[in-house]
């Protein structure tokens, strides 16, 4: 099967700073793949680059499925099925939940998002599928500013997945929560996966990611140190010395 997302020699440089360094991964074309790494690792600058938002910064490629989208802009890319959230959240806080992906579903460009937010935008079966999905039905008609963190954040999620992307870069969902929380969105990421969209997953919980992931991939200093599944992942000892520390071994 032809993997979802695939960087050959992907670099990144600030000056004469390399965020990432000749990274070449996969990510499969179903389930969950997770990426993590220590602070200043690369792992929202792999997002970034590969999203399109690093341009000018980035050498090697990048490739949706068989299609290279290198040299595309990140708008082109996001038309063509990669879908993302963002650490902030990017949630426009004046309209409802479901406005919210009504104009994300139709990947608007800024200028087209504020004429949205004047009017009532017309149905779309894809947002009331995703808020049955992701049980967010309950809170389509109020205001981000309205819900709790969790729901904002799960909200988040929700913009980056109802375009029904080929995949769905989350950046650092869990950011913020609680474990009783996080093990609430880690179940909804689940539902993300079982409907057909595979998801990267950057976040620093440890315990989400090596629970919910079908293969991880660790960055370290913005290298590829180490892919495997999460029990390999636990065992690695340069990942172990790199990042994870000994108590891994012993986490369910």
């Amino acid at each position: 099967m032809t993997a979802a997302l695939t960087t050959v020699g992907l670099t990144v440089r600030f000056g004469g700073v390399s965020a990432l360094d000749d990274v070449s991964l996969e990510v499969p074309a179903s389930g969950l793949t997770g990426l993590i790494g220590p602070n200043g690792a690369g792992k929202s600058t792999f997002i970034d680059a590969v999203t399109g938002f690093l341009r000018d910064r980035a050498t090697g490629r990048v490739l949706l499925g068989t299609h290279d989208v290198t040299r595309l802009s990140a708008n082109h890319r996001a038309h063509l099925g990669l879908g993302r959230s963002w650490q902030t959240q990017e949630l426009f806080e004046d309209v409802t939940v479901e406005e919210n992906l009504t104009i994300a579903a139709r990947r608007l460009t800024f200028a087209g998002a504020l004429r949205e937010m004047v009017r009532r935008p017309e149905a779309d079966p894809r947002v009331e599928a995703t808020l049955e999905l992701l049980q967010l039905t309950s809170v389509a008609r109020r205001q981000p500013r309205e819900l709790t963190q969790r729901e904002r954040k799960l909200v988040g999620v929700a913009r980056a997945i109802v375009g029904e992307p080929r995949l769905a870069l989350l950046d650092e969902p869990a950011a913020g929560l609680d474990r009783h929380e996080t093990d609430w969105l880690g179940e909804r990421l689940e539902r993300i996966t079982a409907s057909g969209i595979p998801i990267l997953l950057v976040d620093h919980d440890m315990s989400l990611v090596l629970r919910i992931s079908d293969l991880i991939h660790v960055l370290d200093n913005g290298r590829l140190l180490a892919t495997g599944t999460p029990s390999q992942i636990r065992t690695d000892d340069r990942v172990i010395r790199a990042y994870l520390g000994s108590t891994v071994k012993g986490e369910q």
